[in-house]
């Protein structure tokens, strides 16, 4: 349990950075008054580092505690029968490993001022890292409710 606590608050602080981070590439803000301005007026480039070792400190963690999800959860919600959960699941794991890959490359993209034909790959693929963890992280909580909800 206090490893799924932690993994969840890891995730957690990979969401704030990593959206805090896409909002700034693909709808910069340069006026930073009220808060929905300034959150897009941050520099995304101070969050790349932040956010690769948040990105494997949350997937190694997960990945430690998959096996308890893999025989004791997993079994129930495929006996319950609760194949949308399952599948969801699983799709979370693939977009998680296609994640992993897109790190060296968003680092790449991140470690010095945009080239002009760079900025449209540099946004491209936080916002697909940006997707993959919200999707992760929705998925996640989710699952650990069906959890606690049927009492595993």
């Amino acid at each position: 349990t206090l490893l799924l606590i932690v993994h969840g608050l890891l995730a957690v602080v990979l969401l704030g950075g990593i959206t805090h981070q896409a909002m700034s590439a693909a709808w910069p803000s340069r006026n930073k008054t009220g808060i929905f301005n300034s959150f897009r007026a941050v520099s995304g480039s101070a969050y790349t580092n932040a956010n690769i070792v948040l990105y494997l400190a949350t997937a190694t963690l997960g990945g430690i505690i998959y096996p308890v999800y893999r025989v004791a959860v997993r079994t129930y919600l495929e006996n319950a029968r609760l194949n949308p959960a399952v599948g969801s699941f699983e799709l979370k794991e693939q977009f998680i490993a296609v994640g992993l890959g897109m790190l060296p490359l968003y680092w790449l993209l991140w470690r010095r001022p945009p080239e002009a034909g760079a900025r449209p790959a540099r946004i491209a693929v936080t916002l697909m890292l940006a997707f993959i963890v919200w999707y992760g992280f929705l998925v996640g909580h989710v699952l650990n409710n069906i959890r606690g909800l049927f009492g595993l």
